[in-house]
């Protein structure tokens, strides 16, 4: 069971009216579908990861507004490059927020298929008195996949270990309004010399390795940006067909009753 927001239930609309191809479940007793008649594309939308042997896939997730925009130019567009994609779409957007550093890794992943990109934390620095030396440093949002509880951990390990030297007290703030970890510095520390350690030894700054495959008419292709935006929409147009071709059966097989013949 799962308890669908509404934007999911978009992706299983029209499902009831032959517009994809059903095969049997694990115990033959019932009828799936091999792929929703999804209404938006939902694999650049929410992204995806996958771990099957040799054919790991790792997909960024997007912002929808961006991806909706970058969709409708492909469709206006069948000869648009890459380029003109991500002027609508300029990159991945990960819900939990963080920083993602340098463009090569984006353009790589959308170009290729493959490419990395590196997340880092939201962090700022913080006098703590007027005029005095003593800094904090507070993290407002962390990588993607990055648990924050772990992460915590990870940083009082370092302190305890004297990898960190800097960092006088470590707390965790976090509270209904949002994340807010704060690492007090000892007097005279420099912010960014403690930063830096942080995000070479913790991840404070984890790299996203994108491998965009994903199975096209059954078989797995490592595809470009456009290639997955156009996949969806060949796949729409067949969902739209298939549903006109269902509701013209039946209006017939209705006006049939009707006519009395």
């Amino acid at each position: 069971e799962a308890r669908l927001t509404a934007a999911s239930t978009e992706l299983m609309e029209d499902l009831d009216k032959d517009t994809v191809e059903m095969v049997s479940n694990y115990d033959e007793t019932k009828k799936e579908p091999t792929v929703f008649p999804a209404k938006f594309p939902n694999l650049l939308c929410n992204g995806s990861s996958g771990i099957a042997v040799g054919m790991a896939t790792n997909i960024p997730p997007h912002n929808l507004n961006e991806l909706v925009q970058a969709t409708l130019f492909v469709l206006d567009h069948p000869q648009a490059t890459i380029e003109e994609i991500m002027r609508l779409m300029p990159g991945p957007d990960f819900p939990t927020g963080g920083v993602i550093c340098g463009y090569r890794g984006i353009r790589e992943a959308y170009h290729t298929g493959r490419g990395k990109l590196i997340l880092r934390a939201l962090i700022r620095a913080e006098e703590m008195e007027e005029g005095s030396d003593k800094y904090r440093l507070v993290v407002d949002e962390v990588p993607y996949n990055v648990n924050k509880s772990r992460l915590i951990e990870q940083i009082a390990d370092l302190i305890n270990s004297k990898t960190l030297t800097g960092i006088a007290d470590l707390r965790d703030e976090s509270d209904k309004d949002g994340l807010r970890i704060v690492m007090e510095l000892k007097r005279g520390e420099i912010a960014e010399v403690v930063l830096n350690q942080l995000y070479k030894f913790s991840d404070l700054q984890v790299t996203f390795g994108c491998n965009m495959l994903a199975l096209d008419k059954g078989l797995p292709r490592l595809m470009t940006v456009k290639h997955m935006i156009a996949a969806w929409i060949e796949h729409r147009v067949e969902v739209v067909r298939r549903r006109t071709r269902f509701e013209l059966n039946k209006a017939e097989a209705r006006a049939h009753i009707v006519e009395g013949y």
